[in-house]
């Protein structure tokens, strides 16, 4: 329920109001005031006091804050130089860590080394059978390629071939087969192949260089050419034995029949005289001067004595090329039987027979060179080289 402030029993009574006196007024403010300065004065002192009491704890303070400084400026110092030395010590230290970390590296570099070459080794003591016999079969194969391009013979080739198909037989390794299935097919394909019987080929460069000497030559003294010689027609030979009619006579008339024989044996020995007369006249005009063609002037202006060496040097390309079949030099050898064909050519009687037999010759040694490449076994070391590669 409500109740009235007023009425509330904690509420502060109000001071007894005073009834202000009538006189002697002044006397109550200066005990009042006279009251006031001695608080005032008390309170100062209290907090003259305080302060001076503060003023010592702060001077207490400040005293040994100062006193703290100092001991610990002489411990820094001491740490200064504590530090400095540790520092001189660290910086000798790590000179002589620098010097050891550089032989050290250099130690390093050498163990490396050591060690690529000691793995390398340990790789090539590490490899299997089967990498050995590839590597071995390998350079068989290319041995006996050697030996064919110095022989000109494929025989060495096959050879090695079949040797490398047996050596693969006995060591039945399956990743082999697949070179044991090229090895057949190059054995096939060098079998089919045509090559240059190189000592044939020699002789025969031989046996046309012995024949030069016998070549006749277009301007040649004393020689008529095949194709200029003229074909002389036989005259009918004149029989002087008189006809078998004109023999015959009447048997009525003897003496007139022998007149006759007589006769007609006189007019058949006259006429047959000089038939051969004549023959002889004309064969001897024909020899004086000779009519033939030449397709070459240099051959007609060719002195006597430069025949001969036209002669050597075509001996000397015959030579040159027999020494390029023997070094397998193959191109030299057709350049030079190219330029031995032009001189024949060019200063010979190709309608000779010796000169058409040695042409031929030259030519068919020129084409047996051209056909004559010896054949690789490219299959094989492809699949020496796979078979190499997937280890």
């Amino acid at each position: 329920m409500n109740q009235d402030p007023s009425e509330s029993p904690s509420a502060p009574l109000p001071p007894p109001t005073q009834p202000r006196p009538a006189s002697g007024g002044l006397a109550a403010p200066m005990s009042a005031v006279r009251a006031t300065g001695q608080w005032l004065v008390l309170l100062a002192l209290v907090v003259a006091l305080a302060a001076l009491a503060l003023s010592g704890m702060l001077w207490q303070k400040l005293d040994f804050t100062q006193q703290e400084l100092a001991r610990r400026s002489l411990d820094s110092g001491a740490t200064a130089v504590e530090a400095k030395t540790l520092a001189t010590q660290a910086e000798a230290l790590t000179q002589e860590l620098q010097a050891r970390l550089s032989v050290a590296e250099v130690r390093l570099s050498e163990v490396s080394l050591q060690r690529s070459q000691l793995d390398e080794l340990m790789l090539t003591l590490s490899r299997s059978r089967d990498d050995n016999l590839v590597q071995d079969l390998e350079a068989a194969l290319r041995l006996a390629q050697q030996q064919t391009q110095l022989t000109g013979s494929a025989q060495p080739l096959i050879s090695a071939l079949q040797a490398v198909d047996q050596r693969i037989g006995r060591a039945a390794q399956p990743r082999l087969n697949p070179v044991q299935r090229a090895i057949t097919r190059d054995i096939e394909r060098i079998q089919a192949a045509s090559l240059a019987d190189i000592p044939a080929l020699v002789l025969r460069l031989d046996e046309v260089a012995r024949q030069v000497d016998e070549w006749p030559l277009l301007n040649q003294v004393g020689y008529r050419p095949v194709s200029a010689t003229p074909a002389t027609s036989a005259s009918p030979a004149v029989d002087p034995s008189p006809p078998e009619s004109a023999s015959r006579s009447p048997e009525g008339e003897p003496g007139a029949s022998r007149l006759g024989d007589g006769w007609v044996q006189f007019s058949g020995w006259w006429t047959g005289l000089w038939a051969m007369i004549w023959t002889d006249v004309t064969q001897s005009g024909r020899e004086l001067v000779r009519v033939s063609r030449i397709d070459e002037p240099e051959a007609v202006l060719l002195a006597p004595e430069q025949a001969f060496f036209i002669r050597e040097n075509l001996k000397l390309k015959l030579l040159n090329a027999r020494l390029g079949l023997l070094a397998r030099h193959m191109a030299s050898s057709q350049a030079d039987l190219i330029a031995v064909e032009a001189a024949m050519s060019k200063y010979f009687d190709t309608a000779s027979p010796l000169v058409r037999g040695a042409r031929v010759a030259v030519g068919q040694v020129r084409q047996d060179i051209v056909d004559g490449v010896l054949p690789r076994p490219d299959e094989t070391l492809a699949a020496l080289s796979a078979a190499a590669e997937g280890r």
